[in-house]
């Protein structure tokens, strides 16, 4: 009698990716994913200790992807500015998995790579290198919770989409101005969370940068 098919690393990382296109961390299971693969879960765990383990590769594949041609240019500003780029872009294509790499992070050579453009490029602001690892680090929790947020939403169905939008607009237009002078005031203004999430992911992230920059001149 033939014995299963022994599945290799990536494959088991193609089918955890495809598996979490249609559903997310919390209801993931490595006894899910060995019921996909058609084998069981003893045989999985040889390959990766644990489900966190193995949502961690899965994550670093993403970032591999978005550093995969990536050719450092322009100043420090731009280089880690078109990396958050690529990396937003990357979560885009696969927003399940930007709660996994947000929750999770990655310890992988996607992970690492991520890390060493912008620790190379912080290091040509002319920042001390006292000060790198905590601009890096505020920088990295910047772009995960602003990957995270978007792929949220960008996983809402077209009908729970507009749905919010009704909802947003009963609550701002509707809104008391006796009890909300602001909001009433801003209400034509004020835009929903999903509208030009680029143009704020950008502004957001150059806010940051300017800061850095700010730090690096002399008083």
């Amino acid at each position: 009698m033939a014995g299963r098919r022994r599945w290799s690393t990536e494959e088991i990382l193609d089918a955890a990716a495809e598996l979490l296109r249609t559903s997310d961390a919390d209801s993931f299971s490595v006894r899910k994913l060995a019921a996909a693969l058609g084998t069981d879960s003893s045989s999985l765990y040889r390959h990766f200790r644990s489900k966190t383990e193995l949502l961690r590769a899965v994550a670093d594949r993403i970032l591999l992807a978005a550093v995969a041609g990536h050719r450092p240019e322009g100043d420090w500003k731009q280089r880690i500015t078109s990396l958050a780029l690529r990396v937003r872009e990357a979560f885009g294509q696969q927003p399940q998995l930007a709660a996994v790499w947000g929750r999770y992070a990655s310890s992988g050579t996607g992970s690492r790579m991520v890390m060493e453009e912008v620790l190379q490029a912080l290091r040509a602001s002319g920042l001390p290198d006292a000060e790198i690892p905590a601009r890096y680090h505020r920088i990295a929790v910047l772009i995960a919770a602003l990957v995270a947020s978007e792929a949220g939403v960008s996983t809402v169905t077209p009908e729970e989409h507009e749905q919010g939008r009704e909802l947003f607009r009963v609550a701002v237009l509707g809104a008391d101005p006796e009890r909300f002078p602001a909001l009433a005031h801003f209400a034509r203004d004020v835009r929903p969370l999903g509208v030009d999430r680029r143009a704020a992911f950008e502004e957001i992230l150059a806010a940051q940068l300017t800061q850095i920059e700010t730090a690096t001149r002399p008083s």
